[in-house]
């Protein structure tokens, strides 16, 4: 098939070679620039101090609301999702990660496939576009809801329909001008469920989640001290919190991911009290050399695990 093939035919085209290379869902969105109401809410998240310690969302305001800046030309986006729900998870009683953060790096998987999607969509464009695996001033979640890849719940995460929230994110910014998909509208009802079992209430309004409070910010992106509201919450979690996610009904319909980069290693499966209290830095970085968790730092899990032993013994009396 050459450029002049029908626009059509062309996407369903690219949206079967995302399918063979890997990916659990595909789309396609107009490259434009962002609503106006969404700019807006942003920044008054931002202006509340929402964002809590990642101030780097602040930066680069023009490129996040046109993507056309962050590739010149730009025409079309390409949204791309991987599945990474857990087929087997750690013991309960162990401290707990979040389930994206079981497996590889995703960063490092996502840049992959998307670089080869890359070379599959230069094939029609004559250029490679613009790869974007969360390393870019891109918007990921409105982007993959405006390919019609799913929805953003109340939560804050994309969710698929009849697959959950599980999943990764991913973008290749095209000039090549390909049909958008239809929307998917939001399918989340009168349901709650997500805001009220919010360990500190992050989640007070549907759709934006309070980083200050965010178990999840607070465990990975915190370099200081963890709020004493956010740590008494933690419970048993070390890195991350899926709170949101687990109890959401879509996910009911999550199956394990078949990606094998993303299979939890044995021994972070097995990683509990004695050996998290043993760990040394050369430990942490040999276990999580390619695993998101490296982002936390080991000084920051360590804080984060000294918290765990804290909320055990409270649990205990």
């Amino acid at each position: 098939m050459d450029s002049s093939s029908k626009p059509f035919d062309l996407r369903e085209t690219i949206r079967q070679a995302a399918f063979e290379i890997g990916f659990d869902a595909c789309g396609f969105a107009r490259a434009e620039e962002v609503d106006a109401d969404v700019r807006e809410r942003f920044r008054r998240w931002l202006g509340e101090g929402k964002q809590a310690q990642m101030e780097y969302l602040s930066n680069h305001l023009d490129l996040r609301d046109n993507p056309g800046l962050l590739h010149p030309g730009a025409r079309t986006i390409i949204c791309v999702a991987l599945n990474y729900y857990p087929g087997r998870v750690q013991p309960a009683g162990n401290p707990q990660f979040a389930y994206y953060a079981y497996g590889r790096d995703y960063h490092e998987v996502m840049r992959d496939k998307l670089h080869r999607l890359a070379h599959r969509v230069a094939c029609f464009s004559g250029e490679p576009g613009r790869v974007c695996c969360d390393t870019a001033p891109l918007r990921e979640r409105y982007w993959a809801e405006r390919a019609g890849v799913g929805f953003i719940g109340k939560n804050g995460q994309l969710i698929i329909p009849g697959k959950g929230s599980f999943f990764f994110l991913g973008e290749l910014v095209t000039a090549l001008e390909l049909p958008p998909d239809s929307r998917v509208a939001s399918r989340c009802g009168d349901c709650t469920r997500c805001m009220e079992s919010c360990p500190t209430g992050a989640l007070s309004t549907p759709g934006q989640v309070d980083a200050r409070l965010c178990i999840s910010c607070q465990t990975i992106e915190n370099r200081g001290e963890i709020p004493t509201l956010v740590a008494e919450k933690m419970g048993n979690r070390v890195y991350g919190c899926d709170t949101c996610q687990l109890c959401c009904p879509w996910n009911k319909s999550a199956t394990p991911s078949s990606h094998l980069e993303f299979t939890p290693s044995e021994e972070l499966l097995s990683l509990n009290t004695e050996q998290f209290e043993a760990m040394t830095l050369d430990d942490f970085n040999r276990l999580f050399r390619h695993s998101a968790v490296k982002r936390a730092k080991y000084a920051g899990l360590k804080r984060n695990f000294e918290i765990w032993k804290k909320n055990q013994n409270v649990e205990k009396k």
